[in-house]
């Protein structure tokens, strides 16, 4: 099991920008596929992306394609979330997960998939 800690959360106005980040420890990351979710009260948590390992082949949704970037740093041990041209509808708890994956090309998309994660951090876009 790889241990996983999120931080760059905050509060950000309407069409700014935000950076997360997820650092992995416990075991190296570059033999795991990881993604980004993210949660609001009440609701189930949503797939926002997710990055295969080595190959760092990407999935986005449909939300937020074309505004936020997954990228991943192994020698690091970090995976990132870079948030750009942010909405309120964007505002939520964001975790991030692994999932050990023997392909390079694997992406996993659906919660199920991963198991492990992070606490989350806290996003608020204001208008």
């Amino acid at each position: 099991q790889v241990h996983l800690v999120e931080s760059g959360g905050g509060l950000v106005q309407a069409a700014g920008s935000l950076r997360l980040s997820c650092e992995v420890s416990g075991r190296p990351s570059y033999n795991y596929a990881m993604g980004w979710f993210r949660q609001v009260a009440g609701k189930e948590r949503e797939f926002v992306a997710a990055i295969s390992r080595a190959s760092g082949d990407t999935v986005y949704s449909e939300a937020i394609k074309g505004r936020f970037t997954i990228s991943r740093d192994d020698a690091k041990r970090t995976l990132y979330l870079t948030m750009n041209n942010v909405k309120p509808t964007d505002t939520a708890i964001y975790y991030c997960a692994a999932t050990r994956s023997l392909s390079n090309i694997y992406v996993a998309i659906t919660a199920d998939d991963y198991g492990s994660w992070g606490q989350g951090t806290q996003v608020t876009v204001s208008d």
